[in-house]
């Protein structure tokens, strides 16, 4: 009898080391998709939708630097759930997917919020995905983020990691910041493209000044994506109610 349950523990065993390595597999496979996906669009610049018409997709998407920069701090938290604001072409989501792929990718999914999807995109960044093999990663909202995001709150969601670069006015900056401020673990990271723009800055220095998060990485001067890395605040928010620092 001892001898059985050995040899039955050897098989489960031998059975886990199997799945273990399709599973290794399968991420390295994953992981090449997307990669190629990158650099075949970075290459190129243009995408084709399925209508037919050619998309320049640079200047409007992150640079290769941006890209890199948000995947490796996805790797560096070791996020396993991500959100974006603003889809777009889909380059940044690439990056973030790849950086969600390289941490294990088992439990991970990334969000991605985006109300122009189909009109302003012609549904390019969701092709792209497809293409790359990552429809099961990534869930799409077509709503704008201010309905969205409260949603997710009522929803008791949480997410390791955000990428802002929706509306770029300063309402729906703040909007975002204040929200994904309180979606995102406490302590986690919130990065921020065309930290350049006035209003984007400002609604920044709001949630530094205010929420005390912190400035962790501001790239080089950028006319078109210059970009910061925020952590939000680890501590619980014990502010008084006529708490205001100005910013």
């Amino acid at each position: 009898m001892f001898a059985v349950k050995v040899e039955l523990h050897r098989k489960r065993d031998g059975c886990e080391s199997s799945r273990v390595t399709a599973s290794a597999r399968d991420r390295s496979a994953a992981l090449r998709r997307v990669r190629r996906a990158s650099a075949h669009l970075l290459r190129d610049g243009t995408v084709v939708s399925r209508a037919g018409t050619v998309h320049n997709v640079f200047p409007v998407a992150v640079t290769a630097a941006e890209g890199e920069a948000l995947r490796d701090w996805v790797v560096r938290e070791e996020a396993t759930r991500t959100i974006e604001v603003g889809l777009g072409y889909g380059v940044s989501t690439l990056f973030v997917c790849e950086g969600l792929l390289a941490n294990g990718g088992e439990v991970a999914r990334h969000v991605a919020v985006d109300p122009n999807q189909a009109s302003r995109f012609e549904n390019c960044g969701l092709q792209l995905l497809e293409e790359a093999g990552l429809t099961g990663l990534v869930e799409h909202h077509a709503e704008e983020s201010q309905i969205v995001l409260p949603g997710f709150l009522g929803e008791g969601r949480k997410f390791d990691l955000a990428f802002v670069d929706g509306n770029h006015r300063f309402d729906g900056v703040f909007l975002d910041l204040v929200y994904l401020g309180r979606l995102v673990r406490p302590g986690g990271i919130v990065l921020v493209d065309d930290y350049q723009l006035p209003a984007v800055a400002r609604a920044v220095s709001f949630c530094v000044e205010n929420l005390g998060w912190s400035l962790e990485e501001v790239s080089e001067v950028d006319e078109l994506h210059h970009w910061t890395a925020l952590r939000t605040s680890a501590r619980p928010d014990t502010r008084p109610f006529d708490h205001f620092v100005e910013f």
